[in-house]
């Protein structure tokens, strides 16, 4: 009989992340020092939704209405992401305080 292992099925292993790892990773999303498929490859996170779902839940931005180009910022839009930036180690400060 033919194990799920012969068959070239892996067992998943859930991993447990903490908070600052998230934030972390969402920060070098937001900054766009990574991608959502370049952090999920150099961190070794394997579930497909994991990345957005901290994103949607830790993060700044709007993702689920984001392009997926990058277009040139005007100044008013560079003023809104550095204020994102601003609240969002604002937040950081107050959860490590909390800590």
């Amino acid at each position: 009989m033919k194990t799920s292992e012969n068959m070239g099925y892996t067992r998943r292993t859930q991993k447990d992340y903490s908070i600052s790892f998230k934030l972390q990773l969402v920060e070098e999303i937001e900054q766009g020092l990574l991608t959502k498929a370049q952090a999920k490859a150099k961190y070794g996170i394997q579930g497909d939704s994991t990345v957005t779902k901290w994103l949607k839940k830790y993060g700044n931005f709007d993702w689920e209405h984001r392009p997926y180009y990058a277009m040139a910022k005007t100044p008013e839009q560079k003023i809104l992401e550095l204020e994102a930036k601003v609240r969002l180690l604002e937040k950081q400060k107050a959860r490590a305080e909390h800590l």
